[in-house]
């Protein structure tokens, strides 16, 4: 099953995260599916391809509490925020 989810990048202390497509069970180095964008917690600044995150949601592809907080955030879905 396809899930929507963040990769972990950057130095110790200053993550940044990949919001990708990517099997449900695969860890989280390697090859994802389809990059979708970015999000950097420290600044809050983030980009993300909004047609494309629409696209996978469309075609089945689920999304972790984290992600749909964080879309909700963007405007890029609606709905109401899960308590993580």
């Amino acid at each position: 099953m396809l899930t929507l989810k963040l990769q972990r990048v950057g130095k110790k202390h200053q993550a940044l995260y990949r919001l990708v497509a990517d099997e449900k069970r695969h860890k989280m180095g390697g090859d994802k599916v389809d990059y979708l964008g970015w999000y950097n917690p420290h600044t809050d600044k983030y980009e993300f391809k909004k047609e494309r995150i629409l696209y996978w949601l469309k075609n089945g592809a689920q999304k972790t509490d984290t992600v749909h907080n964080l879309l909700i955030k963007t405007g890029i879905i609606s709905g109401k925020k899960i308590a993580v």
